[in-house]
Order: structure tokens, then sequence, then C-alpha cells
């Protein structure tokens, strides 16, 4: 329902009803429309982070230690994340919400550039801060894009010239 009509548009007897519960039910486990948006929010970054971190593990049990190839191997995973749950993205990388959720939504982001600027190493290079933000914002903006792609070919497309493109800008020269 949310990603159909919008936070503010979701009626909590359509929502309860697509679900198959009941008010009750929903009150007693989510306190509200607004805890469950934002529990549907944690879940949906939690696989996100699951895909990414998994994408990363792997690439280094298959012996790869290049930062920027760590790096793009998480962003990939995290792009067809976008793809595989294109209306959950949608929803959220568009913003709106219950109120309090961009804050959330950026206290996130954050936390992933943390997690990204280790990755990359940012202490060790110049500019390093600069680098993370800005790939991490690139690719934060084509999960956006991949999730209106109309058909997975487009998605996949867009999403490889996204990481090409992100490889040829984070080697250094």
């Amino acid at each position: 329902m949310f990603a159909d009509s919008g936070f503010a548009q979701a009626n909590i007897a359509d929502v309860v009803a697509r679900a198959g519960a009941s008010v009750g039910s929903l009150y007693h486990h989510f306190g509200g429309k607004a805890d469950l948006y934002l529990a549907l929010f944690e879940d949906y970054q939690s696989r996100q982070e699951d895909r990414a971190a998994t994408a990363v593990r792997e690439a280094r049990a298959r012996g790869v230690v290049d930062p920027a190839a760590l790096f793009l191997a998480g962003a990939s995973a995290y792009l067809r994340g976008c793809w595989e749950e294109r209306d959950l993205a949608r929803l959220f990388l568009a913003g709106g919400g219950p109120s309090g959720f961009e804050l959330i939504a950026r206290r996130r982001y954050r936390d992933w550039t943390r997690v990204n600027a280790t990755l990359l190493r940012a202490d060790d290079q110049p500019l390093g801060d600069t680098l993370v933000l800005v790939l991490t914002s690139v690719v934060a903006e084509a999960g956006s894009e991949v999730a209106v792609q109309d058909s997975a070919d487009d998605a996949l497309r867009l999403a490889d010239e996204v990481l090409e493109l992100i490889s040829r800008i984070s080697q250094p020269h």
C-alpha cells in the first residue's frame, strides 16, 4: 500500500486488508502506520546492507584486495537489490514517509558512507573522504534510477554503466 499510494495516502484499513491482518494486530506489532513504515525501511536497508556485505566478502574470498574493486562489488549488489525490490526502493529513495523519516534515512546514509570510507581506506588517500562521499552519492542516486527503469535489461545496463564510470574515477592515475 505504501508503494502504491505513498505513506500519507496509505489507509490503515487498506494496509491491514492487504496484509490479511487486523487493525488491532497492526497496532500491537507496530504501534501504527508510521512504525510499520519505519520497520519496512529498516528491513529493506538491512537486506541491502547484507547484499553488499556478502558481495564484498565473496570478492575477498576470491582474492580481491583492491579497495575500489571491493567497493564496486558491494555497489553492484546494492544496485541489483534496488531493481529486485524496486517498489520499496522507489518508495524509500523518493523521500516522504512519516515525520522524522528524513532524519532516520540521513543517519542510515551517513552510516553507509562511513562503511564505504573504511572499505575504500579513505584515510590513506588525498581527498579520500570527499571521494567516498561522491561515490556513495552516485550509487545512491543510481539506485533511484535503476528502480524506475522499465525492464531488467535497462536497469542492469544502467547499473553496469554507472559501475564502469565509478571504476574509472575511483582508480588513482
